[in-house]
């Protein structure tokens, strides 16, 4: 079978198993058909089977550069690398629709698995309608606006020009797209049971604690796509930065402010019943925002590196966000009466007013995000000119956020529930503040100056000392097994978040750059280091000249590349960066010399801490593993078939209390003492 006919196989058998599953699942319910909702499980690996099959049938087009399949003869190429090639199939819009088609229907395919034995049971139901309905949709996607599998006739000895240069130069093209996606994609699965839990009335905790490592799963590797993202700009795109408030890369960005508001502030219902609205609102929102994210990029409404522009799909999504909202709002209005409450704040200074500082916090921020970004486009669509709203307003605006988010995650971690003892905080605040008072001494000795660095200096230290304190003692309670769990593993999320913020800070308010233009031989110096250009070498590559430059820079030689690609004409510059754990030394040129204009304009930049972005990045990602890890001394909860309240939990002794006494237990088993509202709790 062709390519084209397998690949419509595959969209085919997907959508009809999916629309299948939807309403065999949801008549089986409201008719009380056993059988139905039992067939659920077969529909949800017939959609995966389908995907699968879809997806083998471009990657073998891909690999064949078989050019009757117009996504290939478009985008395809025999000179791509092998790598990139594969690569190719989430480089452009429609092959983007099927990566995400396929990790869509994997994680359906991974629900229906792990429910296996309770698919009757009608909240889990509802869940697996609602992932049938979003599978649906985008299997309908392929199978109009985004057709990846349309019949196209090529000239012999036909070659395509291949992906967008910039997408075909560096390793993490291959990695950055499906970790993203595996992030926007995973949040269906909490989205999905949120509307089951509406649909059936069933609003207690249970459905949140079934779902929690899903959203941690997605949360996490949203945070891995987004590093590697800033990662991937900060390597390829020769501008020396990481993150230029684009608006596709906010687009990813509010989708991961909302979900980690709604991880700290699920807390609080899990603990006290309180903020049910708030979070289901979170987290509808969260899942929204991912489809309103995929509008950006997919509709050519905004111009950015990271988008594609397809006239059609855009008023698609648009549609499919409003659906989104407007299905959450009615749900959430339907069960008004039975979402309200019985709890309430009693202090300001206690954990669920610091949690409901955080997350007041967060949706600012959100809210800040969202106006920036789509302004422009409403001005614009009203016919009233066009509008930019670039770096100046977003650093203005998210700078004072960003501090008020650093100090409460070097408080709210030591708070206790209800209320604080003033002498037990102090007790807990001490050791923290000190870190804080230490790191802002280290800076000024170093050199450091600026009300807003120091300031955010000092916070991030403080938070880390809050950190790095709890999980001292919970490793002396556990030992080692106490780093792992709920509460040490958004500690070590917070850790890595302080690393962030702290290279952030250094690497943007403490770089030295320059421009120069330069002939072979000419010498110019920048921040004490001399700068060299040596000359230039030309080497053949099957997409094209690649142009070498030499340049030294004290005792060591760098090449920053240009490449002149033959199928597109495009000439591509390719940073040369030296990392290190004290600076990193950033080198680019924009153009090749040639015979009429022999001298080359370099760009040079010499940025401190910027590798700690990634290691930061890192270690949240692996504070987001450890605490999906069931902690030390907690007891496996009942979940959905319990559906427990919070007040039917036994205390347990928090292993960072300090010998505190202990509040009643909340449903992780933490007592008064310490956090349990980290980043991926």
């Amino acid at each position: 079978m062709s390519n084209v006919g397998l690949g419509r196989l595959g969209i085919t058998i997907g959508l009809v198993a999916a629309v299948m599953g939807a309403l065999g699942t949801a008549i089986g319910m409201i008719r009380n058909r056993p059988a139905m909702v039992q067939s659920s499980r077969t529909y949800a690996w017939a959609v995966f089977a389908g995907a699968v099959t879809a997806v083998i049938a471009m990657e073998r087009a891909l690999i064949t550069r078989d050019f009757t399949v117009k996504y290939v003869a478009e985008h395809g190429s025999s000179k791509t690398p092998p790598l990139f090639n594969v690569a190719t199939m989430w480089s452009a819009l429609e092959g983007s629709i099927l990566l995400w088609v396929i990790l869509l229907s994997g994680y359906l395919a991974s629900v229906a698995w792990r429910f296996r034995k309770r698919v009757d049971d009608h909240l889990v139901g509802w869940a697996l309608v609602t992932m049938f309905g979003i599978a649906t949709f985008f299997f309908l996607l392929l199978m109009g606006p985004a057709n990846p599998f349309v019949a196209t006739q090529v000239p012999p000895g036909f070659d395509g020009p291949g992906p967008n240069p910039l997408l075909q130069n560096h390793i993490l093209v291959a990695f950055h797209p499906p970790l993203l996606y595996l992030g926007y994609v995973g949040f269906s699965v909490p989205f999905a049971f949120a509307v089951g839990a509406l649909v059936t009335g069933r609003l207690g905790e249970g459905w949140l604690i079934e779902t929690r490592r899903w959203t941690l799963l997605a949360w996490g590797a949203l945070t891995g796509g987004i590093v590697l993202g800033a990662w991937w700009s900060y390597e390829v795109l020769g501008w020396g930065g990481y993150w230029g408030w684009d608006p596709v890369e906010i687009a990813s960005f509010m989708p991961w402010l909302t979900a980690t508001a709604f991880l700290h502030s699920v807390l609080v219902q899990e603990r006290r019943g309180m903020l049910r609205v708030w979070n289901l609102a979170l987290l509808c929102s969260t899942f929204a925002l991912t489809i309103f994210g995929t509008f950006l990029t997919r509709s050519g409404v905004v111009n950015s590196v990271h988008a594609f522009s397809n006239g059609t799909v855009g008023p698609v999504l648009l549609g499919g966000f409003g659906l989104v909202v407007a299905l959450s709002i009615g749900l959430i209005a339907w069960r008004g009466d039975l979402l309200r409450g019985e709890g309430r704040i009693d202090r300001a200074m206690s954990k669920e007013g610091a949690l409901l500082a955080n997350n007041i916090l967060f949706a600012a921020f959100t809210f800040v995000m969202l106006l920036g970004t789509t302004f422009p486009l409403v001005v614009e669509a009203l016919n009233r000119g066009t509008l930019s709203i670039g770096e100046p307003y977003f650093e203005r605006m998210s700078g004072p956020i960003g501090l008020g988010l650093l100090g409460l995650m070097a408080i709210a971690p030591v708070l206790p529930w209800r209320s604080a003892n003033p002498e037990l905080l102090s007790k807990r605040l001490l050791w923290p503040a000190w870190c804080g008072a230490a790191a802002l001494v280290l800076a000024l000795l170093l050199g450091a100056r600026g009300v807003q660095p120091l300031v955010a200096i000092g916070l991030a230290g403080f938070a880390g000392g809050t950190a790095i304190r709890h999980l001292i003692l919970a490793v002396r309670r556990h030992g080692v097994r106490g780093l792992f769990g709920r509460a040490s593993g958004g500690m070590v999320v917070h850790l890595g978040l302080v690393i962030v913020a702290l290279a952030f800070t250094v690497s943007a308010a403490y770089s030295s750059n320059g421009q120069f233009t330069m002939s072979k031989g000419d010498t110019v110096k920048l921040s004490g280091h001399t700068l060299t250009y040596e000359g230039v070498t030309q080497r053949d590559l099957p997409q094209g000249m690649e142009y070498v430059m030499a340049v030294r820079i004290d005792d060591q030689v760098y090449e920053p590349t240009v490449t002149r690609y033959a199928s597109t004409g495009q000439v591509i510059g390719t940073p040369s960066v030296k990392t290190g754990p004290a600076r990193d030394i950033y080198l680019a040129v924009s153009a090749p010399p040639t015979e009429s204009e022999p001298r080359i304009t370099l760009r040079a930049i010499i940025q401190p801490g910027i590798s700690w972005l990634w290691v930061g990045g890192l270690v949240m990602v692996l504070g987001t593993a450890m605490a999906a890890v069931p902690e030390a001394g907690r007891r496996r909860r009942g979940g959905l078939a319990a559906d427990p309240s919070p007040a039917a939990t036994r205390p347990t002794p928090d292993p960072t209390d300090d010998g505190a006494a202990p509040d009643v237990a909340g449903v992780d088993g933490q007592s008064n003492g310490e956090l349990t509202g980290a980043s991926t709790s």
